[in-house]
């Protein structure tokens, strides 16, 4: 039986089509998923992320913890509100969930990490976290709301009380504060998200979730789905865990490098498979694809180059671009940007070219140098 967020009933009564996601009733599209991806592009849309597992953790030590727990280094973290996204490993260097760490204080520090490894999460978390004293709390009576596009800050900013909306509106990338709307919600925003656009990522009490969620659909954010949501993420070169990655591949694998900080002294979880990745480099590598013929490229698919073959992690159809993109894991090696023939891709027996290209794709709404060929 698949779980519920509290928003259930408000997508079935704006016409979602439902589907299981990772063990949930969620929304895939509200009539057309390419209309929704645009409105986020060009505007500001929703999306229910109630179904993300946020943990909180408190103790003397749990920096100390961090600093153990996670790739990236949380001494980045010294202000209250900021974020640090990074992936929490196993000990061959594998990426057991990649996640987003809020700090509040010395002793609080806030995890969001993805509903599909909820259960590893957890189990992994507390095994560590033992031997530092850290409690670890799951906080399922929060619920999230993700409002994203170009427009969305605005609008959100606009549901807020008066003397929380300069505060809010001056808030950093990756920074998160405290909020409450005008009828007096009680918000953790956070300038981050899954889209490539600017925006927030709202945590709200359940019980209020369904209050805010009309209230932005009152001020014009239109809700979009879980396809507009891996359309727009795909095109903004970001991971999805399970399919671009998981407990197999190293960041160094997932074109994660940057989410790996190798500080002097500090001996993280799989810390010593990452080092042997940087000095001798790692066996795989990930790419980004455009194809210019028509077709789509999907997961799975067979990709060829001249260092071996490789697959079709993550691909669809770009609205924004009009072609089809991908991301692929291929074996290391120099791979020539730009003209295609250098990899192909074997759709159903036929060896299309493909060109490949930096990521992200589209960066503020726009085709990044070179995507369009």
């Amino acid at each position: 039986m698949s779980q519920k967020t509290i928003l259930n009933d408000a997508h079935r009564a704006l016409g979602a089509k439902m589907v299981d996601f990772g063990g949930w009733d969620m929304p895939i599209s509200y009539g057309s998923q390419i209309e929704e991806h645009h409105q986020v592009r060009r505007d500001a849309g929703m999306f229910d992320v109630s179904h993300m597992t946020v943990v909180d953790l408190r103790g003397a030590r749990v920096r100390e913890f961090l600093r153990r727990l996670v790739a990236n280094s949380v001494d980045k973290l010294q202000k209250s509100g900021k974020a640090l996204y990074t992936c929490m490993l196993n000990e061959d260097g594998g990426v057991i969930d990649d996640l987003i760490v809020y700090f509040h204080e010395e002793d609080y520090f806030r995890l969001v990490v993805n509903a599909a490894t909820r259960d590893k999460d957890l189990a992994w978390i507390g095994q560590q976290a033992g031997a530092f004293g850290v409690s670890v709390t799951e906080r399922p009576e929060l619920s999230m709301i993700a409002v994203q596009g170009p427009n969305a800050r605005e609008k959100l900013i606009g549901l807020l009380r008066e003397d929380d909306r300069a505060r809010i509106g001056k808030l950093g990338k990756f920074v998160a504060g405290q909020a409450q709307t005008a009828d007096g919600i009680e918000l953790f925003v956070a300038r981050t998200g899954y889209t490539g656009e600017d925006g927030f990522e709202v945590i709200v009490p359940e019980d209020r979730a369904v209050a805010l969620w009309d209230a932005l659909l009152a001020a014009g954010v239109k809700p979009a789905g879980l396809g507009a949501r891996d359309t727009l993420r795909l095109e903004a070169g970001m991971n999805l865990y399970g399919q671009d990655m998981d407990d197999t591949v190293s960041p160094y694998e997932a074109a994660l490098a940057w989410t790996v900080a190798l500080d002097e002294g500090r001996d993280f979880i799989g810390r010593g498979k990452l080092e042997a990745h940087k000095a001798g480099g790692a066996p795989r590598q990930m790419i980004g694809l455009v194809m210019d013929e028509k077709g789509v490229l999907r997961h799975g698919q067979k990709v060829l180059t001249a260092h071996g073959d490789g697959e079709i992690l993550s691909g669809t159809f770009s609205p924004t671009l009009g072609k089809s993109i991908a991301f692929a894991r291929v074996p290391a090696g120099e791979i020539a940007l730009g003209a295609a023939g250098n990899v192909r891709v074997d759709i159903r027996g036929k060896e299309v070219p493909v060109r490949v290209v930096k990521f992200p794709f589209v960066r503020d709404g726009q085709a990044q140098d070179g995507v369009l060929g």
